[in-house]
Parts: C-alpha cells; sequence; structure tokens
C-alpha cells in the first residue's frame, strides 16, 4: 500500500520515499501549494471538493482544470485523477462522473478514479472506472470501505490520517490511501507514526527473505 500526503516539502517525505521506494508519494489539490512532480514521489491529483466542501467555499472547476494543466506540463505524470464528486450526494456525483469522464479521458489520457458516496452499491461503479476512491462521509466510508475492496481490484482510501486507520487499510489490502494531516502539525505525533507505520511494515516485509539466505 501506498501512502499519499498532501503535497509538500517536508523532509521526511523525501527521505521515506528514497529510502522505501512505492510507499509514500503525494496527493496534489487545488487546494494545496504546487510542487513539481519528483521522480521518486508518485503522485495523484485529487479534484479539492472535499477541502471545499469543509472550508464551506465553492468549488472552483477552473482551479482543477489548472493544477492538472501544471501537472502535465511537468515531466512526471499522475497516476490517477479523481473526477470531481458531490460529498455524500449518489445521484450528484453519478451525474459529474458523466460530465467529466469523457474531456478528462480526452485531455489527459489517464486512468481516472470514481469517488464513492454514501447510499452506494456495488452496481453504482462505472463500469470504465480505473479505480474506486472511497469516499462519502466518514461513519459510511468506514463501514462500506471492505465490500468495495472485496470487489473492485484497485481500490483508494481517502482521509486516513492517524496509525489504526494506516493499519486497516493494509490489512484490507488497498492500493493507497492519502490522508492531508500527518504533517498539519510539523513533524509532530502523526508524522512519527506514518514513520512508524512504513518502516514497521517495510521491515516486516523483508524480514523473511532475510531469514532464508
Amino acid at each position: 500500500m501506498i501512502v499519499l500526503v498532501a503535497a509538500n516539502s517536508n523532509a521526511l517525505v523525501h527521505y521515506l520515499a528514497g529510502k522505501y521506494p512505492g510507499s509514500i508519494g503525494w496527493i496534489m489539490s487545488p487546494a494545496t501549494k504546487f510542487f513539481p512532480p519528483k521522480e521518486w514521489l508518485p503522485y495523484c491529483v485529487d479534484n479539492g471538493v472535499y477541502s471545499a466542501w469543509n472550508n464551506q467555499e465553492k468549488w472552483s472547476e477552473e482551479s482543477f482544470f489548472s493544477i492538472l494543466d501544471q501537472c502535465f506540463l511537468s515531466r512526471f505524470k499522475p497516476r490517477w485523477i479523481v473526477v470531481p464528486d458531490a460529498i455524500g450526494d449518489k445521484e450528484l456525483t453519478l451525474y459529474q462522473w458523466n460530465q467529466y469522464e469523457h474531456k478528462l479521458r480526452c485531455c489527459y489520457k489517464t486512468p481516472l478514479a470514481f469517488v464513492a458516496q454514501d447510499g452506494m452499491k456495488l452496481h453504482d461503479v462505472p463500469k470504465s472506472a480505473d479505480l474506486v476512491f472511497i469516499g462519502g462521509t466518514t461513519k459510511w466510508k468506514w463501514r462500506n470501505a471492505a465490500r468495495f475492496v472485496a470487489q473492485f481490484p484497485r481500490v483508494h482510501v481517502g482521509r486516513v490520517n492517524w496509525w489504526d486507520k494506516l493499519e486497516y487499510c493494509e490489512r484490507l489490502d488497498v492500493e493507497s490511501c492519502d490522508g492531508s494531516g500527518f504533517f498539519r502539525e510539523g513533524d509532530g505525533e502523526r508524522s512519527q507514526q506514518l514513520r512508524d507505520f512504513i518502516e514497521g511494515h517495510r521491515r516486516s516485509k523483508e524480514q523473511p527473505e532475510l531469514m532464508t539466505k
């Protein structure tokens, strides 16, 4: 599992990315400062809908396409793009997918993530979605994540900011998760949790190989 943290220049992110390739990366968003993509940091592009909703602001389509253009003008391209959704709104999220999918595929030719919202069943996920992003309200997300992981080969879980949730996502065997809170307080408790999680899991995976030599 790769943990995608909000794009920032914290030294710990680059250290972990260099020492444990494929364990950590960035999640770009219109709400965060743009940092030029790095070769050693895989990344994806979020649509910024949740941040706007959480801050009671109007979502900006212009800002979304602006960060996409910046990313695609760079040397390194994102792993996938999160198609605009609507927090906790099944019908509007499906409508948004139909509105944006074709344009995003034509313009950027990159895998697209569909955001699963409250009230959605497995059959609501569009067949053309490349990846399922488990969003929605917090309670719904944690109650339903396992069902979607069991059904779809590529699943990402949003807003994972604590050790126990990282552990849960790892047990589910999701492809990736994201968290914007690990470095919100600098190098504090949550950034140390992230470091301990990545280093601990890498050591546990490497140990059986060392024992067989």
